[in-house]
């Protein structure tokens, strides 16, 4: 039976807050689950910096997805607001996604995430990822450490890199979430605008392509975004703010070499978002100390 205008009896939906440390594969889980890149990723800690929502639907639910920033003890403004992001992420969903790394063994970080998790009334299944880094004589005895540390509903392995075990995870959360009404349209996968996606895959790009600590003090604002259907054709201009002066020419690179190669691999990765032709431009400008400066957070939304 269907209720008029809504969706069948016994459907089921609610909200998914995916946490864990820092660089565990929280983005790449949820880019897995939608079949789609919302997310941007990176081998650097602290790449995701605000709470992302991601849809999933199935015949018979909707799951709604909170990606959020790796929970650690925060030092400094900024990394005190994407705790906060994770934190607040917990509070109200219907339950929780605790992932953790298959080829590190638990330790002091899960136990602060753990405690985390404790205090929500929200149902907590686990999930190790990178299953595909271990030999799987080592998953029971994983599986078996962390069952002692906490009350889990579920622990399910995965690896969202090769897409294995998320069939597994989908049907063990399904089970876990209330009868509910679909809050999303079908052909939705996240309520995020495309200036947003587009601003994080610049910023992914300056992760994978500028070394050390530079990138983790970069914004990036989408300064103008204005579609030209008629020439088939996006145009955008953005600035990416940095910290320090010195940092702007490592950003630049030698004869613009840097910002050249940042800005190609960025207007590839929003081509294959837009679906249209992309004209790309790319400012740099230095905001002193914007990582702890209040009023520069919020002006770079981080509020």
């Amino acid at each position: 039976m269907t209720h008029e205008n809504g969706p069948p009896e016994g459907f089921r939906s609610g909200f998914i807050a995916i946490i864990g440390r820092p660089n565990v594969g929280k983005s790449t889980l949820l880019n897995a689950v939608l079949g789609q890149k919302i997310a941007i990723t990176s081998h650097k800690p602290q790449t995701t910096r605000n709470r992302i929502l991601g849809i999933h639907n199935l015949p018979g639910a909707q799951l709604l997805f909170l990606d959020t920033p790796g929970i650690h003890r925060a030092r400094g403004l900024l990394n005190r607001y994407m705790v906060d992001q994770a934190v607040s992420a917990c509070q109200d969903v219907d339950a929780i996604l605790l992932l953790v790394e298959a080829d590190d063994p638990p330790g002091g970080g899960d136990d602060f995430v753990l405690e985390l998790a404790a205090r929500t009334k929200a149902p907590v299944i686990l999930v190790i990822n990178k299953i595909d880094l271990i030999p799987r004589t080592k998953l029971l005895p994983l599986i078996a450490a962390y069952a002692e540390k906490f009350d889990f509903q579920a622990i399910i392995p995965v690896s969202a890199l090769k897409g294995e075990g998320l069939q597994d995870l989908l049907a063990a959360l399904v089970t876990q979430l209330p009868e509910g009404p679909r809050y999303y349209p079908e052909d939705m996968i996240t309520d995020l605008p495309e200036r947003f996606i587009v601003a994080e895959m610049i910023r992914e790009q300056l992760l994978r392509q500028v070394h050390d600590e530079i990138p983790f003090g970069t914004a990036v604002v989408v300064e103008n975004f204005t579609e030209k259907p008629q020439q088939q054709l996006v145009v955008i201009q953005a600035t990416i703010f940095v910290a320090r002066e010195a940092h702007k020419k490592i950003v630049l690179g030698h004869g613009g070499s840097k910002i050249k190669a940042i800005g190609q691999a960025s207007r590839h990765s929003i081509q294959r978002l837009l679906g249209t032709r992309i004209f790309l431009e790319l400012l740099v400008k230095v905001e002193k100390n914007w990582t702890e400066t209040e009023r520069s957070l919020k002006r770079f939304g981080y509020d």
